[in-house]
C-alpha cells in the first residue's frame, strides 16, 4: 500500500524522535520549514503533526509550535555508532585518516548518479585505551556544501551533523553484511595481524525525497559489534 504524503512525513519525524535525533522538550521546525524540507504543503505538514500528537510523540501549543514529549530510550542507531556504543557503556573516539575528493564510476553507476565524484571520509574508531575497533569509509555526494570538507573537516566531527546542516536527513537505507579478512592496509590501520576477520557492512542511505546522502563501507570488530534483525513472519 502506498503511504499518503502526511503519513510519510509523520513516519520520518517519528523515526527521528524515537531514535533520539530530536530530544524530549525540543521544538520541531515550523510548518513552513517542514513543508520545504519534505516538498509538501503546509496542510500536509499539519496532518502529519496531528498523527504525531495522536501517537503522543509531540504536543502542539497554539501560537508557540510543536514540542517533543517522547522520553523513551533511543530505539536505533540513527545517531551513529558513537551513540549506539555509548548506550552500551562503551566510550569511543574517532581518528580521521583522510578526507578527499575521489571519483568512483562503478559506485556512481550502481547508484544511478549523474556524477562519479564523491567526498571520501575514512576514519578509525578507537576505544579510550587506543584500541582500534572499526575502519569506516563514507562517501558523500560532492555537492557544494561538502567540497571544502578536506580543508575544514566535519561539523562537530560528525557525519550526521554535517549532512543535517547541509539539509540532508537520512530516512531509509539498504545494507549488506558479510565477513572477510582484512587487507594488509586495513591491518595496519586496525593494528591486527594478517588474516584477521572482521564484519564488513555496506550501507547506502537516502533522504525522504530519494536524494542520495551517504554510502558507508565499514569494517567492524566482531568482538564489539553485532547485528540484530527483527521481523514479522507475515
Amino acid at each position: 500500500m502506498i503511504a499518503l504524503k502526511h503519513e510519510r512525513v509523520a513516519r520520518v519525524l517519528a523515526r527521528e524522535i524515537k531514535s533520539g535525533v530530536v530530544r524530549r522538550g525540543a521544538q520541531l521546525p515550523g510548518e513552513v520549514e517542514l513543508a520545504k524540507r519534505f516538498a509538501v504543503s503546509r496542510n500536509t505538514v499539519r496532518a502529519a503533526l496531528a498523527v504525531l500528537a495522536a501517537d503522543e510523540l509531540i504536543t502542539t501549543m497554539t501560537g508557540k509550535g510543536s514540542y517533543v514529549r517522547f522520553d523513551g530510550r533511543p530505539l536505533d542507531g540513527r545517531l551513529g555508532w558513537t551513540h549506539a556504543l555509548s548506550e552500551q557503556g562503551v566510550e569511543t573516539r574517532m581518528r580521521t585518516v583522510r578526507i578527499e575528493l575521489e571519483h568512483d564510476r562503478a559506485l556512481a553507476g550502481q547508484l544511478g548518479l549523474a556524477t562519479s565524484e564523491f567526498v571520501v571520509i575514512e576514519r578509525v574508531r578507537q576505544l579510550t585505551d587506543g584500541t582500534p575497533i572499526s575502519l569506516e569509509r563514507s562517501r558523500l555526494p560532492a555537492a557544494a556544501a561538502f567540497r571544502d570538507l578536506p580543508e575544514r573537516g566535519l561539523d562537530d566531527n560528525s557525519i550526521s551533523t554535517t549532512l543535517n546542516r547541509a539539509g540532508l536527513y537520512l530516512d531509509h537505507c539498504e545494507q549488506h553484511l558479510r565477513g572477510r579478512p582484512l587487507t594488509s592496509t586495513e591491518c595496519r590501520h586496525l593494528e591486527r595481524p594478517p588474516g584477521t576477520w572482521f564484519l564488513h557492512t555496506l550501507r547506502t542511505s537516502w533522504t525522504a525525497t530519494e536524494t542520495f546522502a551517504e554510502h558507508a563501507d565499514e569494517l567492524l570488530d566482531p568482538n564489539h559489534y553485532e547485528l540484530t534483525l527483527s521481523y514479522r513472519t507475515q
